[in-house]
């Protein structure tokens, strides 16, 4: 059941929202070559609470870290280790961040250095292909319309493989709420969507098949064929005539933009 959201609660998710905007920034300025990704979730981490949050992941279902940082072909959930980042690495960080009694959530990929053309057009792809989700997410909608324009952009025009197992979801006192939101489907399909509704819409597009594999830790979700996949979030407000888009890329990019050691000429 689509748990509604009124104006006051929508604003309380959307500044919860612009904190992980402004945290997944926070982490861009420091992606390097060199640096671990147990580094930047320790960076994420003191980031939420110096602002007085929560990291929504820490120790949900057992997530025993802040964020969860993807590294080329993992699509989701990755685990923060002590393996150094190096050039060429396409990182996806994932966070979410709990205070004043609701959830925000967005993720942001990067890429560290010079990387092919081939991951390039993947990352503004999938990253557009959201844009494309959230035109559809407006009142008297489903949910298969924000999905068939995801996949019509991404798998059908583009050959990239669209992660079938991993979706979407609405936001609010729980991290994960009704409705699921699927990057692949039918126009007309699913729940229908009305004003208030809260969701996520997150492509996880990988550069070759759609298939995946769950590593041995039990979170990290693998691309089948080891190419790199690429991933980004919005949780958004679905609204009459278009989405009122709660969380900002706009402290992320300029941070991206910023730090010297990320390509950021993709888009």
């Amino acid at each position: 059941m689509i748990k509604y959201k009124t104006s006051e609660e929508v604003e309380v998710i959307r500044q919860n929202c612009l904190l992980v905007g402004d945290t997944i920034a926070e982490v861009a300025k420091l992606i390097k070559p060199g640096v671990t990704t147990l580094q930047l979730d320790t960076a994420a981490e003191q980031f939420i609470r110096s602002k007085g949050g929560i990291p929504s992941f820490k120790n949900y279902r057992g997530f025993p870290f802040a964020s969860c940082i993807s590294v080329n072909d993992a699509v989701v959930h990755g685990f923060p280790t002590n393996n150094v980042l190096k050039e060429g690495d396409v990182i996806s960080v994932d966070i979410g961040v709990f205070k004043n009694g609701y959830h925000g959530d967005s993720a942001y990929t990067f890429a560290i250095g010079n990387i092919s053309d081939e991951v390039k057009q993947l990352m503004k792809t999938t990253k557009e292909s959201l844009y494309k989700g959230i035109e559809k997410a407006v009142a008297g909608n489903r949910v298969g319309d924000i999905a068939f324009a995801v996949q019509e952009y991404t798998e059908r025009k583009h050959r990239y493989g669209v992660v079938r197992e991993l979706v979407g979801h609405g936001v609010g006192q729980d991290l994960h709420e009704d409705p699921q939101v699927p990057n692949y489907g039918k126009r007309g399909s699913g729940p229908k969507l009305n004003e208030g509704a809260v969701i996520a819409i997150e492509p996880m597009i990988n550069m070759g098949k759609k298939n995946v594999v769950n590593d041995k830790d039990g979170w990290t979700v693998r691309t089948r064929d080891g190419k790199p996949s690429a991933h980004y979030e919005h949780t958004v407000c679905v609204k009459k005539d278009k989405a009122d888009i709660l969380s900002s890329f706009t402290s992320t990019e300029a941070a991206e933009k910023a730090n010297e050691n990320l390509c950021s000429d993709y888009y």
